[in-house]
């Protein structure tokens, strides 16, 4: 998936970390696998699967939902990075669990207003859920 300001996204350069926004993507992407259970007994995610084993449609949805976040919050991440060492890798992880209502998220980091407006778009991007597919990767719904 190309964006003019993040570059080429790609499996392979979330898997490697290029830039910046793989970075966010492969964080979300490993929250939502462990904090995610499989239907054989509620097993997280992350134990049986990664990153290979994301449908690309899913892939690609997540790399969408970061961007869309990023493009509203990169400056802000940035900024707080100056501050107390939040990154974008912590900013995709919460992403993921503030949009799913669990526990911890921006609320919880202690980032202020910052942390205030970015649980708002969380929040207003809806839940997701991952399940495995027939096919054994992994979807989103």
């Amino acid at each position: 998936m190309k964006h003019d300001f993040y570059g080429e996204i790609t499996r392979e350069s979330i898997w490697n970390r290029k830039s910046w926004l793989d970075v966010m993507v492969r964080d979300y992407i490993e929250c939502a696998l462990w904090s995610s259970t499989d239907e054989s007994g509620g097993i997280p995610m992350d134990q049986n699967y990664d990153l290979d084993d994301i449908a690309q449609e899913t892939l690609d949805q997540a790399i969408q939902d970061c961007i869309t976040f990023a493009d509203e919050f990169h400056d802000c991440i940035l900024s707080l990075h100056q501050q107390c060492k939040y990154d974008q890798g912590r900013a995709g992880h919460d992403l993921w669990l503030t949009r799913n209502g669990h526990g911890a998220g921006f609320w919880d980091r202690g980032l202020g207003e910052s942390g205030d407006k970015m649980t708002a778009k969380a929040e207003s991007m809806g839940g997701l859920y991952f399940y495995v597919g027939d096919n054994g990767l992994i979807y989103s719904e």
